[in-house]
């Protein structure tokens, strides 16, 4: 029996978005009006993609009146089509049709001959604004039919699967495949009966699927699937909205047999069953990354598949996703007593491998004596390597049984080499208790007494300006 995915999550539910929280939180203050214009009519979106140098369905014809039609020859369309109305929403008014007959007819989705005369007047419908937004009159235009890739055979009824993918700010945060059934006719529409089935936007494995917003028990092996060419789609969508002028929208990519992953279309209202595909709430996702600015495909796309990978058993991969600047406090614990704290100005520094602290600080945990043992012998200036491999050995065999030394360590730069003490800390950095081995260096001429080195930052997300 299907079961209902919104009573599973009921108790994170504030995190669930509904149409309203999508509208007023995400979709209003990130979609400008052109943008919105751009979405909504399917010919400007695609001339947009098109100098972008962005893969689209060929457009055969575009038909803009009565009297476009009355003048038009048939024998301009192929064997195949896609008819489609320009302002049209939630698959209404599209049109697939197959293998033109020897009567000159074309089969459509439900096998049904489809006459010049009916598509005459399945156009003059669209013309005459019966499937736009706010039925006004429209615009028809005939379109490659594309082909479905054979991964994808045993699952999808004539019509092609698209991917819809959810990008806010430039960062895939949400994706899942649409699968077309009998029932929809072909249409990879949910509301029409179409499956929806859930990406992992780390692996681009496919997870949940789900019928009219249920789970379904048994998913006749659309789960498990892995989509081909995963990173290309995710570029695709993160192109697609970087060209549209929308910061919130949804990107349908189709994957053809012939030429790979194709844009099909671009959604300013995506609909939210995709939470139920995932089996996870969008609010979380986008609240994550709510606020960042990211011009480069390839460190959004590493973004968002750190922050929203999922095992391939299903279980959700814990990531510390907190937003760092590039100064912040950090607080230590006294080496000997847990109860004194000591606040400390650091540079986020991911270029320094570890972390390292100003002598002074040193002093505050109480490394008193191993500060006043390694200044005598002025590590900080760089000098030849084979005077500082002399003093790591004397360092070493003098605080080998020193409980407060870690390491001793021999570095090397361009202007020189050096030796590093390093001491046991730890300390709190965003609410996360870090333990980490710290470097004891003289930073009284720089600006903060303590630099955090990348070791010490997995899972942080470093914000480039405060």
């Amino acid at each position: 029996m299907a079961i209902n995915f919104l009573f599973q999550i009921l108790a994170r539910s504030r995190e669930i978005v509904g149409m309203n929280a999508r509208n007023l939180e995400f979709i209003r203050p990130a979609n400008s009006k052109r943008g919105r214009m751009v979405a909504d009519n399917k010919l400007l979106a695609k001339q947009i993609l098109v100098e972008r140098g962005l893969p689209v369905p060929k457009t055969y014809a575009i038909i803009t009146s009565a009297r476009d039609l009355r003048q038009f020859d048939q024998a301009q369309l192929p064997k195949s089509f896609v008819l489609k109305p320009n302002r049209g929403f939630g698959g209404g008014g599209i049109v697939l049709t197959y293998n033109k007959r020897l009567s000159g007819a074309w089969l459509d989705g439900n096998l049904h001959e489809m006459t010049w005369a009916d598509v005459k007047n399945h156009v003059q419908d669209i013309l005459d604004g019966r499937f736009s937004l706010a039925n006004r009159p429209d615009i028809a235009f005939f379109e490659e039919r594309l082909v479905k890739e054979s991964i994808f055979k045993p699952f999808a009824y004539r019509g092609v699967p698209d991917i819809r993918i959810i990008v806010y700010n430039s960062i895939p945060v949400m994706a899942m495949m649409r699968m077309p059934t009998r029932e929809s006719q072909g249409k990879a529409n949910l509301h029409l009966g179409g499956i929806g089935v859930g990406i992992d936007i780390a692996t681009g494995v496919t997870n949940f699927a789900i019928c009219r917003d249920n789970i379904l028990n048994d998913a006749g092996g659309l789960t498990g699937l892995r989509i081909p060419q995963w990173d290309k789609i995710l570029a695709l969508s993160v192109q697609a909205q970087q060209s549209s002028g929308l910061g919130y929208l949804g990107v349908d990519i189709v994957l053809d047999k012939h030429n790979g992953p194709v844009i099909l279309e671009l959604n300013a209202r995506p609909g939210l069953s995709i939470q139920i595909a995932n089996m996870a709430p969008l609010g979380e996702r986008l609240r994550r990354v709510k606020g960042l600015e990211f011009d480069n495909v390839e460190r959004s796309i590493r973004l968002a598949k750190d922050l929203f990978s999922r095992e391939a058993d299903g279980a959700r991969v814990e990531v510390n996703s907190s937003l760092i600047k590039v100064v912040e406090t950090v607080v230590f614990n006294h080496k000997d007593d847990l109860n004194v704290k000591i606040p400390v100005k650091a540079k986020i520094d991911s270029g320094a491998s570890s972390s390292s602290i100003d002598y002074e600080i040193g002093r505050q945990l109480g490394y008193s004596d191993v500060v006043d043992y390694i200044r005598q012998f002025k590590l900080d200036s760089p000098m030849s390597e084979e005077r500082a491999r002399t003093f790591r050995r004397r360092i070493r065999k003098e605080l080998k049984s020193h409980v407060d030394v870690s390491n001793v360590k021999l570095i090397h730069s361009a202007s020189g080499s050096t030796v590093r003490v390093t001491v046991p800390a730890v300390f709190k950095l965003k609410g996360k208790i870090i333990k980490s081995d710290v470097n004891l260096i003289s930073r009284d001429r720089l600006t903060y007494p303590m630099i955090v080195g990348r070791k010490d930052l997995e899972g942080f997300l470093i914000k480039p300006r405060n």
